[in-house]
């Protein structure tokens, strides 16, 4: 099967995507952004293959793949694979952390950190399957957030417990992980799936058709060939990939036919990334009149709201949902990073609720976008949202609002994939390329 796969380095997340002939997305995959983008690349595309192979598993269960019960044994598949997944990068980053210790002096204590941290890595796998049960709420699905907040929380108890600095153990993960997220999971995926289906088996969910069926239905879809066309690049990162200059594309025009591919008949596009702010017009034929970027810094994007989850001891995904429990929105005068720790805490400090902070930070960062859309040209009828900030709940609050003041009655399309927009019309390219 020829596929077509497109990679949008972001700033803070590199996306992929996965298409076939028919340009039918058969997987995406997305990883935190690091300063390899190389390997960003690489975990990205095996992530768009992992959602293909499920993608292609589901098709060979013909009928039996359908349905409402169909849905739940795949998300039950799914889980069954992030948790293999996260015991290979666990047992990695543990074998990691003791050559670390192997390889370094610590003043006669390095029986007592081995045992530690071996101790520390038992009580993570043994909680691991709780982590990624139905329904379990997790800060993050990037495995450095995920293990890192347990290894802290672990860690301070076991080092307590064994009279040790806890220091100590945390200069042994710092210097592993970054070793450790700077390669793929490189174990057997087809053992992985495979075993992924046991764990669905076994999980309470109803299945589809009987074990021998499915077994078959995965093993035929993992060994259909996924051939490898070419990739193109393009986000923040795309020129410190090793692509021929073919095979890269400006973010500004992948965003503006991606957003055509997913709803021809849009016309502005408003794209709130990690690092920029992009209001794109379009014409008819997905083809860019006009744009507009954020022209001095990152105030108002994606890095912006990290650092407030990060100031308010949350996760990213958190600060949507509780600002849209504000019962009033407090003005903020400043959408800078650099001020906004600063701001945010006066605030606290005068009593403020934190719904109430959030709501109006979301709020400032929508009105700076509205600024940008403005000097593009305005808003047209279709309007499409794009970007991560578009999975925020708050942000597409204030954004409606803000429309309706200033533009009257205009169709908003927001998809829930919006973050794979650059990725999509990359892969949309490289097709094209084929063909011509």
């Amino acid at each position: 099967m020829r596929c077509f796969i497109g990679i949008d380095l972001g700033s803070t997340t590199t996306k992929a995507v996965l298409m076939d002939e028919n340009l039918d997305v058969l997987g995406q995959g997305i990883t935190n952004s690091r300063s390899n983008y190389e390997t960003a690349a690489a975990v990205a595309k095996q992530e768009a293959v992992v959602g293909a192979r499920l993608v292609l598993f589901r098709r060979g269960l013909g009928d039996a793949g359908k349905g409402q019960a169909a849905e739940g044994f795949m998300a039950a598949v799914e889980r069954g694979f992030r948790l293999e997944q996260f015991l290979e990068q666990l047992g990695d980053l543990q074998a990691t952390c003791l050559g670390f210790i192997a390889g370094t002096r610590f003043a006669g204590r390095e029986d007592a950190t081995r045992e530690a941290v071996d101790e520390v890595f038992r009580r993570l796998e043994t909680e691991a399957p709780s982590m990624f049960a139905a329904g379990a709420k997790r800060r993050s699905d990037f495995f450095r957030d995920i293990a890192g907040s347990r290894f802290m929380q672990i860690g301070e108890e076991v080092a307590k417990d064994g009279g040790l600095p806890f220091d100590l153990l945390l200069n042994v993960y710092d210097k592993s992980i970054i070793e450790v997220e700077n390669r793929p999971p490189s174990g057997d995926m087809a053992g992985k799936f495979l075993r992924a289906l046991q764990h669905a088996a076994t999980d309470g969910v109803q299945a589809p058709a009987d074990m021998a069926t499915m077994e078959r239905a995965m093993t035929e879809a993992l060994q259909i060939e996924l051939e490898e066309t070419y990739v193109v690049g393009t986000g923040y990162g795309r020129v410190t990939l090793p692509f021929p200059k073919d095979h890269i594309r400006s973010e500004i025009l992948c965003h503006g036919l991606g957003t055509h591919i997913m709803y021809p008949e849009t016309r502005t596009v408003l794209d709130i990334g990690g690092q920029d702010t992009k209001a794109i017009q379009v014409d008819p034929a997905g083809i860019v009149e006009n744009f507009q970027m954020n022209d001095r810094c990152a105030a108002g994007c994606g890095r912006y709201l990290g650092y407030i989850a990060d100031e308010m001891n949350m996760g990213l995904h958190e600060l949507g949902p509780m600002a849209m429990q504000a019962t009033k929105s407090v003005r903020i005068n400043s959408t800078c990073t650099v001020f906004a720790g600063a701001e945010l805490r006066d605030r606290l400090a005068l009593g403020e609720r934190r719904e109430d902070i959030l709501a109006g930070l979301h709020r400032a960062i929508i009105l700076r976008a509205m600024s940008i859309i403005s000097r593009s040209g305005g808003i047209r009828d279709q309007f499409t949202f794009t970007g991560g900030v578009a999975n925020n709940e708050a942000a597409v609050r204030e954004l409606r609002k803000l429309v309706q003041e200033n533009y009257g009655d205009v169709v908003i399309n927001i998809n829930p994939a919006s973050i794979y927009t650059g990725a999509l019309d990359a892969a949309a390219f490289v097709r094209r390329a084929c063909e011509n």
